[in-house]
């Protein structure tokens, strides 16, 4: 059974005039207690504006949410300036909320910006809350995953080609001489990303004639902090490791900090490749070569798509959106010249 406006009205004492205003935020009438009192009930029946009768929402309020895994990671910042770019555009304002990667604090602001009726959502989801996403659907919630995506939810995705760019990287890499080349990664088995990177690491070993027994993946769980370390035990107990494709740029910092400690040089101990163009990866000395991604185009088209489908009312064709990253030499692999740009071919 759907929760009522009247429901909540009727639990909390107070009118449905009082629970309305509450909802979009005008808490002047009312006081502390009474406000919270409707906040808790809300909370506590599940209730959902944009699940109820479409007569308490006449119109769009013409502003998007956007949920993020982890803000820390400066390639949200380019994916942020494409969102913000397109809403701009289209006429819509943007309200962005962080979930650092836990499922329950990803739920509460899903639900939140549904209670502040937002006309939908771009999501990158932790992949966890498969029937939370599912409920969105079946709704016909207007909503985008952004930059990964949940196996059996159909909905309009826009991603990067991760398999095909964590190829380009370990095949540089083993073009370079490269003879023992690790990947290392975060172990999280929900994010498509990361898995992806993975998969592109083994077909680029096997393209080369390693057999399955060679490859070497390090999967850190990043909970469990001092990455470094375990960067610095692993290339201890690993003396041959020449080449290193690091899945994400936040670890690279990690590397790169693990490789001075022992007293290592890049290239010529160990050569690098990480994954995402940042503003300082040309200033690390060397001066790294990445995969970079599209980051502010898959902001834009995702911020666009979900504007079309709220504007259009259309959730008949979930679109599937694969963009593509760039290889970008420096001289963290031996490189001679810097900022050689070889771009994928279709």
């Amino acid at each position: 059974m759907k929760i009522t406006i009247g429901d909540v009205a009727q639990k909390a004492g107070v009118s449905k005039t009082t629970v309305s205003r509450i909802i979009n935020g005008n808490y002047n009438n009312n006081t502390e207690e009474t406000v919270q009192k409707v906040l808790d009930t809300i909370k506590e029946l599940d209730y959902r504006p944009n699940a109820l009768a479409k007569g308490l929402k006449s119109s769009r309020t013409n502003v998007i949410g956007m949920v993020l895994s982890n803000l820390k990671n400066p390639f949200w910042a380019n994916v942020l300036e494409g969102t913000e770019e397109a809403c701009q555009e289209l006429g819509f304002n943007l309200m962005i909320c962080n979930s650092g990667e836990d499922p329950e604090l990803e739920e509460q602001y899903i639900k939140e910006f549904q209670m502040r009726q937002v006309d939908g959502i771009v999501i990158n989801p932790t992949a966890i809350n498969t029937k939370l996403y599912n409920d969105l659907v079946m709704e016909e919630y207007p909503m985008v995953f952004i930059n990964r995506k949940v196996d059996g939810i159909e909905t309009h995705n826009v991603v990067v080609d991760n398999i095909k760019g964590a190829f380009m990287a370990v095949d540089h890499l083993l073009k370079k001489n490269r003879k023992n080349v690790v990947s290392i990664a975060y172990k999280n088995k929900y994010v498509s990303t990361w898995r992806e990177r993975l998969e592109g690491y083994r077909a680029a070993m096997l393209a080369h004639g390693y057999s399955s027994s060679e490859f070497n993946i390090l999967e850190i769980e990043r909970e469990k902090g001092n990455i470094k370390g375990i960067i610095i035990d692993f290339l201890k107990s690993n003396p041959s490791i020449d080449g290193i494709f690091s899945t994400n740029n936040m670890i690279t910092l990690e590397i790169v900090d693990a490789i001075k400690d022992l007293e290592l040089k890049i290239p010529e101990d160990i050569a690098i490749v990480g994954y995402d163009e940042t503003i300082w990866a040309k200033h690390l000395d060397p001066p790294l070569t990445t995969i970079k991604q599209p980051a502010k185009e898959l902001g834009k088209v995702s911020a666009k798509i979900l504007i079309e489908t709220i504007q259009n009312n259309n959730f008949d064709k979930p679109q599937k959106i694969i963009l593509q990253p760039e290889l970008i030499i420096r001289k963290s692999c031996g490189a001679t010249s810097a900022s050689v740009v070889w771009a994928v071919k279709k």
